[in-house]
């Protein structure tokens, strides 16, 4: 059985909602962040970049970041069309995920999130958060410029693009930072999917959006 190793509320949380939707069985294993568990020497022989999400699958083979996990589940089972039909779509799809992670969320969240990390004074520490906001603004609004599909989501179905994207909008709303329209749309869309709505729930969350279900 494949294993996930995750953080309720973090980006593991857009890989959960990927396996949930492919209906998979799975291991949940929860690490404490804030404690350290994924810096356990325990968690570093499975991952030894110490990071979230990691899948352990079937075969013993791990694999340890976003992008690459929701494109193996993507490929793997086709028949949910995860990813995107043809090869155009589905390298922008890997765009957009390598966008979200390594930007809005690597140099933007983290900066509002791990403020400490990029001090060098502690008067800094307002600009730091300032500056994370900003990049989250930005990275927003150029995501919101990319959607092309009719029923609101990146493409013309969800996929694991959307998946990405809705983790940091999930952020933006649990700390009130203002999303622009599509993006806001695509979050009350996603919030809208049963399994959204259950894996939210396991993950001891709320859902908090902008229109009655």
């Amino acid at each position: 059985m494949m294993q996930l190793y995750m953080t309720p509320g973090s980006c593991s949380t857009g890989i959960h909602i990927l396996m949930e939707e492919l209906e998979l069985v799975f291991g949940a294993n929860i690490l404490n962040l804030p404690k350290g568990e994924h810096l356990s020497d325990t968690y570093k022989a499975i991952n030894p970049k110490s990071t979230i999400p990691a899948l352990v699958l079937d075969s013993g083979d791990v694999l340890t970041d976003f992008t690459a996990i929701a494109w193996w589940l993507g490929s793997r089972y086709p028949k949910a069309r995860l990813l995107p039909q043809n090869p155009v779509e589905q390298a922008q799809a890997l765009e957009l995920m390598n966008y979200v992670c390594s930007y809005i969320h690597g140099q933007g969240y983290t900066r509002i999130f791990t403020t400490d990390k990029y001090l060098m004074r502690d008067e800094d520490k307002e600009a730091t958060q300032a500056k994370g906001r900003d990049i989250v603004a930005e990275g927003f609004e150029i995501i919101a410029e990319r959607f092309t599909g009719a029923e609101g989501y990146l493409f013309d179905h969800f996929t694991v693009a959307d998946a990405a994207l809705f983790y940091v909008e999930f952020w933006a709303d649990r700390i009130d930072l203002r999303m622009p329209m599509a993006c806001q749309n695509h979050y009350d869309i996603m919030c809208r999917r049963p399994v959204v709505q259950r894996v939210l729930a396991e993950e001891g969350y709320r859902l908090n959006i902008s229109q009655d279900f």
